[in-house]
């Protein structure tokens, strides 16, 4: 899922299954395919080839006849080319020229591929079987697919553009604030809490790592043989990868349709350089952190607010926990994940007090300077003393 300037773009996925015995020949023609686009890159950037008609006269031919594509899929594979080569030359921070390494195809519609009667017919006269229909796709009519092989599994991945939505003006802010445990979204009116996914992806990790220990050691002469322990253990490392991004996935899309119901904005904290500042944390807390992912929510939660057309807010995070939201002062301890202000005598749990305080900067970086809040005072969790 992308997006571009009064333009996004929605993707949608859904498993497919080639035809026995057409397997091995769709395998060589999407290697044939990752050898041509390669190629193709080097050529579009080198000789700066981003327009369609300067393309298809230098790797036409070329891509047809040397790699032996199919005319269409020739042609698909220099629109891929000129995608991949614009993105990159766009990057302010771009390193060495991209490559293609997974086995793809770009597939038009149409032309390279069509849906009936629940198979992919894609040119050359493969047919690939769809595990799963997808009921959105009724929705992504003739839209431009890429069939993906990852994993050992087919998937058939379809894109449509959508003019992006106009942002409303904000009523108020959807605060968020991100712990191992638990997201705390609301404000001074209300606080929702969403568990995170982290115990079950440590599970998984942890058993990943507990296979390798185990059967790495000096007795195991046939390690490097032991393919099926080595693919548990990736199988077990993608589980804990796709709980978190499914949970991100999920949440986000949560946080995103409640700030939309009250019209308000959603605001988060700048993590960016969250992972220097966790090498200080003991290691299990800075695991936890790490599998959690902070990048991969944040992402999806801007993406969710870009697609639904609410304003998006990222806020400093300095300060967020252990100021008083109230008076500014320096909050104290005053029990289990309890603050209290030696000032004011405002208390309140130290999920609330980032609430506020990410409320409170977002509606001074959107109206500017205003009065201090007047904080409720927050007794809602007995303290631990």
């Amino acid at each position: 899922m992308t997006g571009c300037e009064g333009v996004l773009t929605l993707s949608i996925r859904m498993r497919v299954s080639p035809e026995p015995d057409s397997y091995q020949e769709l395998i060589s023609l999407m290697k044939r395919y990752r050898e041509a686009l390669n190629y193709a890159i080097k050529v579009v950037v080198e000789s700066n080839a981003l327009s369609l008609g300067k393309a298809h006269k230098l790797l036409y031919n070329v891509l047809k006849e040397g790699y032996d594509l199919p005319s269409k899929v020739a042609q698909d594979c220099y629109r891929e080319a000129i995608a991949v080569a614009r993105s990159w030359l766009r990057n302010p921070n771009r390193g060495r020229m991209p490559r293609a390494k997974t086995l793809r195809l770009w597939l038009t519609h149409r032309y390279s591929y069509r849906i009936k009667g629940g198979y992919v017919e894609v040119l050359g006269g493969f047919k690939l079987r769809i595990i799963g229909w997808d009921r959105r796709y009724d929705s992504y009519p003739d839209g431009d697919a890429r069939l993906l092989l990852k994993d050992g599994k087919f998937i058939l991945e379809i894109s449509k553009r959508v003019p992006r939505p106009a942002k409303y003006v904000p009523r108020g802010v959807l605060a968020v604030d991100i712990n191992e445990k638990h997201i705390v979204v609301g404000n001074s009116q209300f606080e929702h809490m969403f568990e995170t996914a982290v115990e079950e992806a440590l599970h998984y990790k942890k058993l990943a790592e507990n296979l390798q220990k185990e059967y790495s050691s000096p007795r195991y002469n046939a390690w490097l043989r032991r393919r099926g322990i080595r693919k548990r253990i990736r199988c077990f490392r993608r589980r804990a990868r796709n709980i978190v991004e499914g949970w991100a996935k999920e949440v986000s899309h949560k946080i995103v349709t409640l700030a939309k119901q009250y019209q308000y904005a959603v605001a988060r904290e700048d993590l960016t350089g969250l992972v220097e500042s966790l090498r200080k944390l003991p290691k299990e807390h800075r695991v936890g952190l790490l599998i959690l992912s902070y990048r991969r929510l944040e992402y999806w939660i801007d993406w969710q607010a870009e697609k639904n057309g609410v304003p998006p807010i990222v806020v400093e995070p300095v300060g967020t926990s252990s100021i008083c939201p109230s008076c500014g002062t320096k909050l104290v301890k005053n029990g289990y994940r309890r603050m209290r202000c030696p000032r004011c005598s405002f208390e309140a749990n130290r999920d609330t007090v980032a609430v506020l305080n990410i409320e409170r900067r977002a509606l001074e970086e959107v109206w500017g300077a205003l009065t201090p809040l007047n904080a409720p005072q927050m007794t809602d969790v007995a303290p631990n003393r």
